[in-house]
């Protein structure tokens, strides 16, 4: 946040002490807070006169009065704003005193500008009193909301975020909300959903025919929940399928309707009492469950979870955490119960409705059509959702600090502090968890989770979420930026959308590491020794990479070392068959293909025959150095997961086997070192790592066991990656970044081992470390190429590659 003053509020407009006024302009997310109203509550305790009005740049209020309560006021607008107001910046200048008396709100302005939009906001304190109190008017009001809580982002349409600009522009205010809503002394105050029951929408539950409303509609849907249901249940950006999280069947059911595989399924638990029953959240954990955020948080499952509500197997299978949150809208408040209620589920699965691979559905009709045939009941209201906008999930670190997996609803549109000002940019990100991003000068805007642009559905999402995002920000891009893979989709998209407009691609996992040093808001004047590790990024020599070992800045990056590669046969067949993958690596080790390894069992003799010609010929064999397929390899090679039914499955099922093991696992295995040639990068060898391995099988070596040796190894193979990088090139600070630190312990055990030896580690904090933080990356290495470029440092060298040329340019 910045202010800007012309010289402190000390005199009169003449030099001597007297009436003094001053025009106010604050810029931020300051609208649809409750800011206006405290502006008026400020200016009136300290005696002054004016007004306070919103426009399409932020707040503006002209004060005046006595030269010290004039400055205290300008102090306390940021030192006492309302708890969901961001400040970006406050500018004030003197213009001549009017002499008229009281403070006034004006109707919003339609300047030019343009502000910041509000996350949405988990049920406040005071709404959710009212919410349970049976002498409040709201008692059971679903749509219960004030300035301090209630979906923004979802419903805004325009700017100035004003009623007619959001979806509840349809419900006019009944006398008592239209008092409450003009009053600035009310909680109510230009809150936009404003609304009570006898003038707010209506909430309904349609089963087979039979419509209910209110009241009813909820109680029938806690009864059928509690009776093994299945219910789509509309929320704040989306609608979700939810069922009883202790109930096996109901639970095996919407899995199998809603085509999830062995995915992880999020659980939303009526309290904190319901949560510790299933895990022992952390201080740092319960803050996060409890915040006005609201996300899904990753808590370490329980070991022996309390008597009475133990989740369904069928809820995480082979994950060692459970996605929990809590209610953060009234109707799921109510669809807990309150008091005196007859008793229902204390804890829900709460899935995305849709598909697996869809998108999350919004749209009522949608709703109907694509959610009817999973769920036995639908739980809707007729306020429309403008903004697709999933739950964010989170993990937290031992340390207390964040890591957002996935960063959505709460979060977004919440813009991010660049180091350094780039040209009006939009960068596309990537094609799995996908995420956008748009930025000016040192502020980006990384949007809502799209998902995975492989269904044209979703890409037709991304392009919607594109234009309303430009829409509330007021960015029109120059630059355009994407990925360097050849047939991502959201680089084609980029191109179709150029419109003669700079391209630039950007690699990857330098986009990775540039995403990891914003988030950690280093401005790029010193390099980092960069560890990218991931699943699939294309690399220059046309390889997929995803080991990699950078020394980078924003402007270039050189590769220092990388997962020595072998042969990824089949492309997308080997990630889906983590079995083969495991044979791919035995070959490349010199391994033989015995029937007394897990993983050689898992292919039966023509799978085996036909792979060994494919190896043997080089047929659709890509070469990879990726660090997230020896994850699935070593998961198949100890006997735990062959086939995956969704993204990362082995690797996190292998993480769930060594969690148990880490602390007591005996030596850990060793990977190899070996030069590149002609000086190329260093090669981690994994081979000795995969020859221990199938050695612990043979003897008969536990699964936990093995997984947690190979977790230590990895570490330990980054910490000696960045001792060789630090005596090649002086760097001490180290960035964890790429999907393959979405691990909770990898991430721990490289940082641990790091900070013992010296290093200064970065890890994200407020974006993904997966393909959802990219698009920020790109971002910023884009922006550098219209910088001035510095001389190169000795011994460095910096690629960047130019569309539609095969020239590699850097600053280095």
């Amino acid at each position: 946040m910045s202010a800007t003053h012309e010289q402190p509020v000390a005199l009169g407009e003449d030099g001597r002490p007297g009436t003094v006024r001053r025009r106010v302009i604050i810029r931020g997310a300051v609208q649809g807070v409750g800011f206006r109203p405290f502006v008026h509550g400020l200016a009136r305790e300290l005696g002054l006169s004016g007004y306070v009005t919103n426009n399409s740049g932020g707040v503006v209020a002209e004060i005046e009065g006595e030269p010290g309560h004039v400055h205290t006021f300008c102090d306390r607008l940021t030192t006492h704003a309302p708890p969901l107001a961001v400040i970006s910046s406050v500018s004030h200048r003197r213009v001549p005193a009017l002499g008229a008396g009281g403070f006034t709100i004006r109707p919003s302005e339609h300047g030019g500008g343009h502000t910041r939009v509000p996350p949405d906001s988990a049920l406040c304190t005071d709404c959710h009193t009212e919410l349970t109190d049976p002498g409040d008017r709201r008692f059971r009001h679903p749509f219960i909301t004030c300035v301090h809580c209630g979906p923004r982002f979802t419903i805004v349409t325009g700017l100035p975020y004003d009623r007619v600009t959001t979806t509840m522009a349809p419900f006019a205010l009944c006398e008592r909300c239209a008092a409450e809503y003009a009053d600035p002394g009310d909680r109510r105050f230009h809150a936009q959903p404003v609304a009570c029951p006898d003038c707010g929408p209506r909430l309904r539950l349609d089963e087979r025919g039979i419509h209910r409303t209110a009241d009813a509609a909820l109680a029938r849907a806690r009864e059928l929940l509690a009776q093994g249901a299945v219910v789509a249940v509309k929320g704040v950006g989306g609608y979700h399928l939810a069922c009883d999280a202790t109930d096996p069947t109901a639970v095996a059911r919407l899995r199998s309707a809603k085509q999830r595989g062995g995915k992880p399924f999020a659980v939303m638990a009526a309290d904190l009492t319901a949560i510790e029953a299933i895990a022992e959240p952390t201080e740092a954990e319960r803050h996060l469950l409890t915040g006005p955020r609201a996300p899904v948080v990753l808590l370490r499952r329980a070991a022996t979870p309390a008597e009475g509500t133990p989740l369904a197997d069928a809820v995480c299978p082979g994950s060692p955490d459970a996605g929990v949150m809590l209610p953060y809208s009234p109707v799921h408040r109510l669809l807990f119960g309150l008091p005196g209620d007859p008793p229902g589920p204390r804890v829900l699965v709460m899935t995305s409705g849709n598909r697996s691979g869809e998108p999350i559905v919004t749209d009522d009709a949608e709703a109907r059509a694509r959610l009817g045939p999973l769920a036995d009941a639908t739980l809707w209201h007729d306020r429309p959702i403008h903004v697709p906008c999933e739950d964010s999930v989170v993990r937290v670190r031992p340390d207390g600090s964040s890591l957002p997996v996935r960063r959505s609803r709460g979060y977004v549109p919440e813009p991010l502090t660049l180091p350094f000002d780039v040209p009006p940019t939009l960068a596309v990100g990537g094609d799995l968890k996908n995420a956008f991003c748009l930025a000016r000068g040192r502020s980006a805007w990384l949007s809502q989770h799209i998902g995975d642009l492989a269904e044209p559905a979703t890409t037709a999402v991304f392009g919607r979420a594109v234009e309303h995002l430009t829409g509330l920000t007021g960015i029109r891009p120059r630059l355009l930026a994407a990925d360097l893979h050849p047939r991502y989709r959201s680089t084609a998209w980029a191109r179709e959308h150029a419109a003669g407009r700079p391209l630039r691609l950007v690699q990857h996992h330098h986009a990775h590491i540039a995403s990891a040093m914003a988030d950690a808001g280093l401005d790029g004047t010193a390099p980092v020794i960069g560890i990218a590790f991931d699943g699939t990024g294309y690399g220059d020599d046309g390889a997929i990479w995803g080991g990699e070992v950078m020394l980078a800045d924003y402007d270039g990056y050189r590769r220092l070392a990388h997962l020595a590669y072998v042969p990824l046969p089949g492309a997308d067949a080997a990630v889906r068959n983590p079995c083969r993958m495991a044979l791919s690596h035995l070959r490349a080790a010199a391994i033989a293909w015995d029937d007394d390894l897990p993983c050689v069992r898992a292919c039966d003799e023509e799978e085996r025959r036909v792979l060994d010609r494919q190896l043997e010929r080089q047929v659709a064999c890509t070469p990879t150095s990726s660090m997230g397929r020896l994850f699935d390899a070593v998961s198949s090679l100890a006997g735990i997961r062959h086939r995956i039914g969704y993204e990362a499955q082995a690797a996190l099922e292998l993480e769930a086997a060594a969690a148990p093991a880490m602390a007591d696992c005996g030596p850990p295995y060793a990977f190899g070192t070996r030069d590149g040639e002609g000086g190329g990068p260093r090669l981690l060898d994994p081979g000795p790592v995969l020859r221990a391995v199938a050695a612990d099988v043979r003897a008969g070596t536990g699964a936990r066991t093995i997984a947690a040796r190979f977790h230590h190894a990895v570490a330990a193979a980054v910490l000696d990656a960045c001792r060789a990088a630090e005596r090649d090139t002086g760097v001490r600070t180290v960035a964890l970044t790429g999907g393959v630190f979405a691990n909770a312990l990898l991430d721990e055990a490289c940082t641990t081992l790091l900070g013992a030896s010296g290093f200064t580690v970065v890890r994200h904090t407020a974006v993904p470390c997966g393909d959802g933080g990219l698009a920020l990356g790109q971002v910023l290495v884009a922006g550098r190429f219209l910088r001035e470029r510095r001389p190169a440092p000795a011994g460095r060298r910096g690629e960047a590659h130019v569309p539609g040329s095969a020239r590699q340019s850097g600053r280095h």
